[in-house]
C-alpha cells in the first residue's frame, strides 16, 4: 500500500464523516462552537439615529447659533420631541437625536449662557458625531456565516441583533481507546517493563476546548478479542479513536480487531513523520481513526487528523490548522522520503527545532509551541531561510 499525501488523507477523512443534527443553544453555551446556518439581523443597529458624544443635538446649517436648549435626551430616557428652527437639545452619548437634528455640537465646543448656547468657530458638518440609524447593521442583515466560529465578539453581535440562541451542531462524542500490554492506569505503580498510559490524557486534553464529549474505553490488552470487545463497547460514540497497535507487528491488532467488530477500513499509512501508521475507517455510525502509539506520533496526528475533523464534523467552515511563515534560528538537514512535522519553538532569533525528535521524546515536546511543516525531498534549510509552521 502506497503512503497517502496528508492533504489527500485529510480530505478523505472528511468525506467519511457525517452531518450531525442541528440544535440550537442560549448564546452563553454558543462560544467555542461553530454556527450551523447563517445568522440574520432581527432589528435594526442603531435602533434610530444616535449621538456619538455629550453635547447638543442641532441643525448644522444653524451654526454658530445661537439655540434654545428646549429639551434633553438621554440612553434610555423619554424620546425627545421634533426639534423646531432654532432650538438645541442636550444630548448624551448613545442617545437619540429629536427630529430636526442632523448634528451634535460637542459640550467641550458650546458656550451656554442660561437656555441658550452658541458655538465655537470650529466648523460643524451635517451628521458629525452621528451615528445614523442601521448604520451597523439593518435587519435582515446577514451578520455571521454559516460555519463561523462563535467567539466573544460573534456573541455580542447576535445579541445585538435579537439573538438569544445561535444554531450550532450537537456536541461530538469521542471514544478514545488506548491500547498496549505495557501500559498501566496514570499514576499507578510502574514495574519494569511497564509505562504510564498517556496518550489518553493527552488527547482528552487536546479536546478540551472543542465542542465534545470524552468517553474514555480504558487500557486494552494486545488481545484480538478484548480488542474486537472494546471496538464494540465504543461503536456508539461519534469517533472513536484508538493510540498503539496501528503498525505491522505481531502485537499489533487493531487493524484486525477493527475489522473483527465489523469495521471497514478506508485509508492506512501516510507520507508524514511523525505518524506514518495513522489509519482510517468506519463502523457503523462511527468514524475510526487510529494514532501511532508513540506520544509525539499521536500528538501530531491528533493535530493534523482528530483535531480537524472535531472540527469538521462540529461545522467550522474552516477546519483544517492554518500555516504562518517563520524565519529559521538554525540550520535543518534534507527530508527524506515523507513530510516532516518537525517539533519547534519560537524564539528571538527564529523558529528552533527542539534537539530531540524522536516519536517517544515528550520532555521535548512539552518545549514546542509549533511545528516546522516541510515537504518530502525538501533541500538542507539554513539559518534565516523561511519556513512553514503550524502554531500549536
Amino acid at each position: 500500500m502506497s503512503l497517502l499525501p496528508v492533504a489527500e488523507a485529510q480530505a478523505r477523512l472528511f468525506a467519511l464523516a457525517q452531518s450531525l443534527a442541528e440544535e440550537g443553544v442560549p448564546v452563553a453555551q454558543a462560544v467555542g462552537r461553530w454556527l450551523a446556518r447563517d445568522v440574520r439581523a432581527l432589528r435594526d443597529q442603531p435602533w434610530a439615529a444616535l449621538s456619538a458624544m455629550d453635547g447638543y443635538a442641532v441643525r448644522a446649517s444653524e451654526h454658530p447659533g445661537r439655540w434654545r436648549v428646549a429639551q434633553e435626551s438621554a440612553a434610555g430616557g423619554p424620546l425627545p420631541l421634533p426639534l423646531a428652527p432654532g432650538e438645541a437639545c442636550r444630548i448624551f452619548t448613545g442617545a437619540p437625536l429629536p427630529d430636526g437634528a442632523d448634528a451634535i455640537l460637542i459640550q467641550e465646543n458650546a458656550r451656554r449662557d442660561g437656555d441658550h448656547i452658541a458655538a465655537s468657530p470650529d466648523p460643524l458638518a451635517k451628521g458629525q458625531h452621528v451615528r445614523k440609524a442601521a448604520s451597523d447593521f439593518a435587519t435582515g442583515d446577514i451578520l455571521l456565516k454559516s460555519g463561523a466560529a462563535i467567539g466573544a465578539a460573534q456573541i455580542a453581535v447576535a445579541v445585538l441583533a435579537g439573538h438569544d440562541r445561535l444554531p450550532v451542531r450537537r456536541r461530538l462524542t469521542v471514544a478514545i481507546l488506548s491500547t498496549g500490554n505495557e501500559l498501566v492506569p496514570p499514576g499507578a505503580p510502574v514495574p519494569p517493563g511497564s509505562l504510564p498510559s498517556s496518550n489518553a490524557p493527552m488527547l482528552a486534553a487536546m479536546l478540551a476546548g472543542p465542542p465534545c464529549d470524552i468517553v474514555d474505553i480504558g487500557i486494552v490488552a494486545d488481545d484480538l478479542p478484548a480488542l474486537a470487545t472494546a471496538f464494540e463497547r465504543a461503536k456508539d460514540a461519534d469517533i472513536i479513536v484508538s493510540t498503539g497497535g496501528a503498525s505491522v507487528g505481531d502485537h499489533d491488532l487493531v487493524r484486525p480487531a477493527f475489522d473483527k467488530a465489523g469495521g471497514a477500513l478506508d485509508f492506512w499509512k501516510i507520507r508524514m513523520r511523525p505518524g506514518k501508521p495513522l489509519m482510517a475507517g468506519r463502523m457503523g455510525n462511527a468514524l475510526f481513526l487510529g494514532l501511532p502509539g508513540n506520544p509525539v506520533s499521536a500528538f501530531v496526528t491528533a493535530t493534523l487528523f482528530l483535531l480537524p475533523l472535531v472540527r469538521h464534523m462540529s461545522g467550522a467552515a474552516d477546519p483544517l490548522p492554518r500555516t504562518a511563515q517563520a524565519r529559521l534560528a538554525s540550520a535543518l538537514p534534507q527530508v527524506g522520503e515523507r513530510d516532516d512535522y518537525l517539533r519547534a519553538y519560537r524564539g528571538a532569533g527564529g523558529v528552533v527545532s527542539v534537539t530531540s525528535q524522536d516519536s517517544a521524546a515528550t520532555a521535548a515536546l512539552s518545549l514546542a509551541d509549533c511545528l516546522i511543516v516541510r515537504a518530502a525531498g525538501s533541500p538542507p534549510a539554513a539559518p534565516g531561510d523561511i519556513v512553514s509552521i503550524l502554531p500549536l
